[in-house]
């Protein structure tokens, strides 16, 4: 528990500092977490498979483009043209014909490329153009995903009785979950409409922030269902007591690309 807590204050002492000055300093500090995350999810495929090595440097380099690329932008709107992913494409599944071998890379291999790549790209980068359109949509984003959390497991842990998903997350529950959803919400609509905005309907964003609320527990459930799959309980051991990179931020990611759906709305 000391090394968790630990861990998590050193986190918190560089993440916060960084996303209140923004700009360069904090996209390289995304594009650094970002790389980490590809590395786990490559590592945790290699636990099954290897993967060449020149192609696992092409979807590093790959995922520094998606962070990168416009990183300036805050309209999120993301343009690229279209000649880059035919290249991406043509680049991972071409190799089948040249190595030529099943065994070493196939189909499969080059879709999980393909996937995993542009994902974990695409996800740091939106982190980047909300943080440059406002810091508190992030701030709002990660209270909901905190809150859901916190509350999902402590609730679950006192009245926790009807299993939620027991092959994915044994210890989760519909009661956790549900208790989770409403504090989540409270605490984010209470920061939004407090800060960002207080000429929003209360029914309209109560009804968004339960929305993500939800999907923050999605996203959590998805990428537990990823090591269930390859045998893992964690993505990596990169930070002490909190797993990897991914294992955090599991359900931001799915937040962020929620959010960027219904922003229009909100």
């Amino acid at each position: 528990m000391k090394t968790r807590i630990l861990s998590a204050i050193i986190m918190l002492a560089i993440s916060i500092p960084l996303l209140i000055i923004g700009k360069l300093p904090f996209a390289i500090f995304v594009t650094i977490v970002g790389v980490c995350g590809l590395f786990e999810l490559l590592h945790i495929r290699e636990e099954k498979k290897k993967i060449p090595f020149l192609l696992k440097i092409f979807a590093y380099l790959l995922v520094l483009f998606f962070i990168l690329y416009n990183r300036n932008g805050n309209d999120f709107t993301y343009y690229l043209d279209y000649r880059v992913i035919a290249f991406i494409i043509f680049f991972f599944l071409s190799p089948m014909v040249f190595i030529n071998d099943r065994k070493k890379y196939n189909a499969n291999d080059a879709l999980f490329l393909i996937g995993a790549t542009t994902f974990i790209g695409l996800a740091f980068h939106l982190l980047l153009q909300i943080r440059n359109y406002s810091i508190f949509y992030i701030v709002y984003l990660f209270l909901i995903t905190i809150f859901t959390d916190i509350f999902a497991m402590e609730i679950g842990k006192r009245i926790g009785k009807t299993k939620m998903a027991p092959d994915i997350s044994p210890n989760k529950t519909w009661e956790g979950s549900i208790g989770g959803m409403i504090m989540g919400t409270f605490v984010a609509s209470t920061f939004y409409i407090t800060i960002i905005n207080n000429n929003i309907s209360i029914v309209k964003l109560i009804f968004l922030t339960l929305c993500l609320s939800a999907v923050a527990q999605l996203g959590d459930l998805v990428f537990s269902s990823i090591k269930r799959y390859y045998g893992k309980k964690d993505f990596s051991h990169l930070i002490p007591g909190h797993g990897g990179v991914l294992d955090r931020l599991d359900s931001i990611i799915f937040v962020m690309l929620a959010f960027i759906v219904i922003f229009g709305i909100i």
